[in-house]
Formats: C-alpha cells, structure tokens, sequence
C-alpha cells in the first residue's frame, strides 16, 4: 500500500515537473527583465500545479487567486495569506498578456507548438483550422475583458493602509530588536539600512557585502544591483551613514567577509546560514516588531520604510526630483504617491472664521457653557 502510494506521489511530481518545463519553455521570454521574471514564474507555477498547459489561459481564475487565494509557507512552516493588491493583479496580468501577445504575433514558436498537437493523420487545411482556433481561444482568454480588475481611484488612504513614520517612531522601531543577540543585530542592521536609503525588501534581500560602500560624485553610497526594472542605482548615504555602524557590526558577529550580506540564521540563534534571505523574509522580520501608533500596535511592513524614508526626506527640505532617483521611480508621480498626501493635521484649515455671536449667547443657544 505505502509503496502504491508513494509511486504514485512520484508519478504526479514527474508530471507536473514536465508540465512546468514545457510552461516554462514558451511562456518565459529568452532575457527577462526581474518584473518578468518574477510575475511569469509565478504564473508558470500556478498553471502547472492546476495540470494546465501554457495554451490554457484562465486569467480570470488566476485573477481570483492572486486577489484572494495566494498564500505562502513561512519559515515555522506555516500557511500565511498573501493576496496581492489590485494594482499589482494588474501589473501581473498585464506582463502576461504581453508575453502571450508576442508569442501570437511575433513568434512561430507557439504556432509550431500547438501544430505537434494536431493529429498527423488530418489534412493540412484541418490542422491549420485547429491551430487557428487554438489562436483566437488564447487571444479571447487573455483579452483584458476576460479578466478585469477594478481599481478605487481614493483621494485620502487611511494612515493604517500606508504607514509613513516619525522620526521618533523610527527610533522606536529600530531599538526594538536590541543589538545584545546575533538575531537582534542582524534586524536592526536591516531595518537602519532600510530606512537610510529607501530601498525595496527584496532589494535588500539581495545586496552583497560590496554593495555597501560605493561612490557617486565622491558621495559614500549603497549600490543596488538590480531594482525594479531591471535598473541599477547608487543612493548616497549622505549624514545617514550611521546605518553603517549597525550593519558592519552584524556583518563582524556573523563573520561574513563576502557575499549576500543578511543571511539566515540557525535555530538556538548562535550561527549563520550561508544563504542569503528572500523579500518575505524580510517580511517577516518586520512582523516580529510591533510598534505602538496612537494607542495601537502595528505592524510596519517593508514597504512603509521605503514610504517614512520618502516623507522624512520631503518633509527636510529634499527636493521630489533628488527622492525620485534615491527611489528608482520612473516618474515623480510615482513618488508623489510616496511622500503621500498631506495628512490630517496638515489639512486642517486655519482659524480663518469667528462665531458672529458672543460667548453668552451661544451658551443660550447651546445649553453648555462655552469655556
């Protein structure tokens, strides 16, 4: 029985294991970009866990998924949601239209591919007829229509759904982690370092020990390697470079020399692992250190570093188009969003009008005495 049950186990990892090669074969682009490759190796991946094939499309249902569905395991193994936003849904499905569109319009690949499936027995015209219907049914799947997603144009974003913090509630998160254990160090190092320089999760995720200390115009400056886009950047520190202080430290206590520069670290805390973190693991991280915001504890996520180093930056004098480049954004629009709105109190209108009526009279007028 066991050994019933374990060839079958081997034979569906076999199938799916082919199942994803040939996904990936037509579906991912000779020289993807880092945004390519990411959406479309989880769209592979998804396609090919459903036992379906590149020429199956079902974006409405991988619509549903990545909004409501997607989940992960975490390093204790366990089952976290992580649905995406609406906007990045569209930014998926989007990279995924565009490859499906090359592959029909610009690619003989595709068409050669749904040929093999024919049978070799019809005549010519009949397998041209069924490679043509392949076509249009891949071209109506992937169509926007099939798929939409609604997007909310808000004016005014609750301060919950994008945390941009005070210098004092920075100071708040990055002492929470102490500096007394391997673990602590390593969190706090990359939390300053965060915070310093605006980088994206997996942007840190990814720097190496020679990253740190780069030059722009003489300026000591962090290097990322590969941002969204597929650009390369240099952030100077500028006085932010204390951040420094806490991330040689780290480095020293867990004798890395070279390499990615965060890195895992063992059960019991007193060893490092030699591979390097991922983004959500830097999630991850970050959970683990509540900080209290009126009242409340909340949770600061990757992102809302990368939106407290924008505001921070604006609030003290830096300029929109100098951000825009600390970022890596392609428009300041995009930074705009960043800094954010100005927030309540900054809304608030001055005391341009005055009651035309007394103190005496409007507590006539309302019952209470006017203080």
């Amino acid at each position: 029985m066991e050994q019933t049950i374990n060839s079958n186990a081997g034979a569906a990892e076999e199938r799916y294991s082919r199942l994803w090669r040939e996904n990936c074969a037509v579906l991912m682009p000779p020289s993807p970009n880092k945004d390519q490759r990411s959406r479309l190796r989880f769209y592979i991946d998804w396609l090919s866990e459903r036992g379906l094939t590149w020429y199956q499309p079902d974006l409405k249902a991988y619509r549903d998924y990545l909004l409501y569905e997607r989940w992960r395991v975490d390093k204790r193994g366990q089952r976290k949601p992580a649905t995406l936003s609406e906007a990045t849904v569209l930014a998926h499905l989007a990279t995924i239209r565009s490859r499906y569109n090359a592959l029909l319009t610009r690619s003989n690949e595709a068409r050669d591919r749904l040929f093999e499936l024919a049978n070799p027995e019809d005549s010519e015209s009949e397998q041209q007829a069924l490679v043509n219907e392949f076509f249009l049914r891949i071209a109506n799947d992937v169509h926007p229509a099939a798929a939409p997603v609604k997007l909310i144009d808000k004016q005014d974003i609750a301060d919950s759904e994008h945390l941009r913090l005070k210098p004092y509630q920075v100071s708040a998160l990055v002492q929470a982690p102490g500096i007394s254990t391997l673990r602590g160090l390593r969190d706090t190092a990359l939390m300053t370092l965060m915070v310093c320089s605006g980088i994206r999760a997996a942007e840190a995720a990814a720097l190496q020990v020679d990253d740190l200390r780069q030059r722009l115009g003489g300026e000591l400056s962090l290097r990322v390697r590969e941002g969204k886009g597929g650009k390369q950047r240099l952030i100077p520190y500028g006085p932010l470079d204390w951040c420094l202080m806490y991330v040689d430290a780290w480095l020293r206590e867990a004798d890395i020399a070279g390499g990615r520069v965060f890195r895992g670290i063992r059960r019991g805390g007193k060893s490092v692992r030699p591979a390097g973190i991922g983004a959500w693991t830097v999630n991850d991280i970050m959970n683990a250190y509540p900080i209290s915001i009126d009242g409340a504890l909340c949770l600061v996520k990757p992102h809302d570093l990368r939106r407290t180093y924008a505001r921070n930056a604006y609030d003290f004098g830096m300029d929109l188009e100098r951000i825009r480049q600390n970022l890596g954004h392609t428009s300041l629009q995009t930074t705009q969003t960043y800094i954010g709105e100005l927030d309540g109190r900054d809304r608030h209108p001055p005391n341009m009008f005055s009651p035309p009526h007394d103190p005496h009279s409007l507590a006539l007028l309302t019952g209470a005495a006017i203080g």
